[in-house]
């Protein structure tokens, strides 16, 4: 995935890499214990995640999500459509999400 990204995770790494918001820093497809995060922002302990239809209600997903929380992680999942449709609303969504873990 990292050298043939989908189209959506090709849209976000470039609304993310090189410090772009924010100045935080993302890091993509960073392997984090078995699986494989798309994007992760050490810094604030914050994992993005896009997801496309086969991840609805998905099994694997969720225990994934409990891995990555015990590990410290925040999740925030992102639907391709709309990283591909809307993507001003879904900076402001991360940009919500890196500034929460500020106030905690």
């Amino acid at each position: 995935m990292r050298h043939q990204p989908t189209e959506a995770e090709a849209k976000c790494w470039v609304l993310l890499r090189n410090r772009r918001l924010a100045d935080f820093k993302f890091r993509r497809q960073l392997p984090i214990g078995d699986f494989i995060a798309d994007f992760v922002c050490l810094e604030s302990h914050l994992i993005i995640e896009l997801d496309g239809s086969q991840h609805a209600e998905s099994t694997y997903d969720a225990r994934r999500d409990a891995y990555l929380k015990a590990q410290g992680f925040r999740l925030l999942r992102i639907w391709n459509n709309d990283i591909l449709a809307r993507p001003d609303a879904v900076l402001e969504a991360v940009w919500a999400a890196l500034h929460q873990e500020q106030l905690s």
